[in-house]
């Protein structure tokens, strides 16, 4: 897929697959050990943004556009709970949940029209919306991934 000459919806999609790439990416060339390291005050880890981003994945496509509910699909109430890691949290299994998460999110979006509106606290948001915000979140995200990465990769 050619995003630089492809139609609206095309261009989406890919503009958001390729920041999905960036935040698989984090957990990229560090080890599981590393991928829990806490260099900032807050619990943003490298491991921790990619579940906080199946998190995201979950909010805004399976359930806001799908309209399954947040407990029916395990997700805290609070953002900020979205970044806690459990024992069991690899950097393969964290990874694959992932992954698979924007699989999911790409089958509900193919069901629907860039115009259609869904329910948000602020108002209704048009699917056209929630891939702009997406894209803007997880580029956000993967750029603090790099740096953590970057910090990691520099303590070997």
């Amino acid at each position: 897929m050619d995003v630089h000459t492809a139609d609206e919806r095309t261009l989406l999609m890919g503009m958001l697959d390729i920041q999905r790439a960036q935040i698989a990416g984090i957990l990229d060339n560090i080890d599981d050990a590393e991928s829990r390291l806490r260099l900032v005050p807050s619990r943003t880890t490298p491991l921790s943004l990619v579940k906080h981003a199946i998190f995201v994945e979950k909010v805004w496509f399976h359930s806001r556009v799908a309209g399954v509910s947040r407990t029916s699909l395990g997700l805290p109430d609070a953002v900020d709970d979205s970044f806690i890691l459990e024992p069991a949290d690899t950097i393969d299994t964290v990874r694959q949940a992932f992954l698979d998460a924007c699989e999911h999110s790409r089958q509900v979006a193919a069901a629907h029209d860039l115009d259609e509106q869904f329910p948000w606290h602020q108002g209704p948001v048009t699917l056209r919306f929630i891939y702009g915000h997406m894209i803007a979140e997880f580029a956000r995200h993967a750029g603090h991934g790099d740096i953590l990465v970057e910090q990691i990769l520099a303590r070997r």
